[in-house]
């Protein structure tokens, strides 16, 4: 997984990529500029591109939001000016503690578990004893 600033500079490709096809497609479906006495008959085509280019148009200004949007979140994400080295040492000491008492939890509970596994341990020895012996004597 690539860091924050990583990302931010993909989505910023991304939408300079949107950018890019939108203004081709914008180039390959406009319509012709009028000039007098060089007119042609399409009015069929015209209307056919015509609605061509509102789709197209809708598909890339949703897509170029989409990328702005997520631009917004990423910047939103990077750490702020504010974030001092003290600040994050505090952190890092907080995170640390939070992290020791989960070990202690974690061993408590393997602790625990242990201790379960070796009952039922004695308990399936002691059901085999007792089975191997009610064997023995139902063969006498």
């Amino acid at each position: 997984m690539a860091d924050r600033v990583s990302q931010l500079q993909d989505a910023l490709n991304e939408l300079a990529e949107h950018f890019c096809n939108s203004i081709g497609t914008l180039q390959q479906t406009a319509q012709p500029s009028s000039f007098p006495g060089f007119e042609k008959e399409e009015n069929d085509l015209n209307q056919e591109k015509s609605l061509t280019q509102e789709g197209h148009a809708k598909l890339f200004a949703s897509m170029i939001a989409r990328t702005a949007k997520d631009i917004d979140c990423l910047i939103d994400s990077l750490p702020s000016d504010e974030c001092s080295t003290e600040l994050q040492m505090a952190s890092l000491e907080r995170l640390q503690m939070e992290n020791e008492e989960a070990g202690m939890k974690l061993q408590k509970a393997v602790e625990k578990g242990e201790a379960v596994l070796e009952m039922l341990q004695n308990a399936l020895k002691f059901i085999a004893e007792k089975q191997l012996d009610s064997e023995c004597d139902v063969l006498e």
